[in-house]
């Protein structure tokens, strides 16, 4: 008669640890990113720049948080590219994302407990003037950008960022070394917020948009689910970055990886398949 398997505790551990450090590395990308988007819209400090910035210092040091724990994945859209073509364990796809959105809301209700007086003073409504602090809207609220229009550009700004991920984690190819990795993702995030940030404000993660949106909701935000045109809206960043990053990492498998040699020599040793 086969015995039960039972729950190693190890593993049981590890898994908490690796969730506790996508909260945390979560946490602070959206502190950096909620909050210089704060400083920008309500207290006039900064501008465009500062926001593309900002949020990609906030990628690079959410990355050096997490990364030896759980892989700092930080990304919904993220995690589940990796699952397809990574091998990255199904199991963990949705603990993941819900860590990862759980960390991006507890951070966009610290910016906005910061920033009370301001934005008390900036928008004492609490209207669409000052949503864009914690949720991305179509054309960022300013340009006639239609929701289906922002849809296609978080699939497009979505599929750049996880090729390029693919890309920069890929042992077979010219990963960076030293530790490197974090930071060229944060010029990554820097480059995409400025070539590609005007249709839909970038959120290229559904974490980022959702759990900003949800706290701006429950700290006076009655619109938060609505775009400018009064659409419903909460669904494109989440469901474009999740049809994006999956096509972003299928063009980088299909069109790259697969042409890749198989070893390679490194630092005096042969890497197989079998290291990564």
């Amino acid at each position: 008669m086969a015995s039960a398997t039972l729950p190693v505790p190890g593993a049981s551990r590890q898994l908490l640890g690796e969730l506790l450090s996508e909260f945390v590395g979560t946490m602070i990308l959206i502190l950096f990113g909620v909050g210089v988007v704060a400083q920008v819209v309500a207290a006039d400090l900064g501008n465009h720049d500062s926001i593309a910035w900002a949020w990609g210092f906030g990628v690079m040091l959410g990355v050096y948080v997490a990364a030896r724990v759980s892989g700092a994945h930080l990304n919904p859209a993220v995690t589940l590219s990796l699952a397809i073509f990574r091998g990255f364990s199904w199991s963990k796809v949705l603990p993941y994302a819900l860590a990862q959105t759980a960390g991006a809301f507890v951070a966009a209700l610290l910016v906005r407990w910061n920033y009370t007086e301001i934005l008390a003073k900036a928008d004492p409504g609490h209207t669409i003037k000052t949503q864009t602090i914690f949720a991305t809207l179509p054309g960022n609220g300013t340009f006639p950008v239609s929701e289906w229009g922002a849809l296609r550009d978080q699939i497009i700004g979505t599929a750049i960022l996880v090729l390029v991920i693919m890309a920069l984690t890929d042992i077979r190819n010219t990963a960076p070394k030293a530790n490197m990795g974090a930071l060229i993702t944060g010029l990554l995030v820097v480059a995409i917020g400025m070539a590609f940030g005007a249709d839909a404000g970038y959120a290229i993660n559904p974490a980022r948009d959702f759990g900003p949106r949800l706290a701006s909701y429950l700290t006076g935000y009655r619109h938060a689910w609505r775009d400018q045109y009064g659409d419903l809206y909460f669904w494109v960043p989440i469901v474009g970055p999740l049809i994006g990053g999956p096509v972003g990492a299928a063009i980088y498998q299909f069109l790259v990886a697969r042409f890749l040699p198989t070893q390679e020599v490194q630092a005096g040793r042969v890497l197989t398949e079998d290291d990564e």
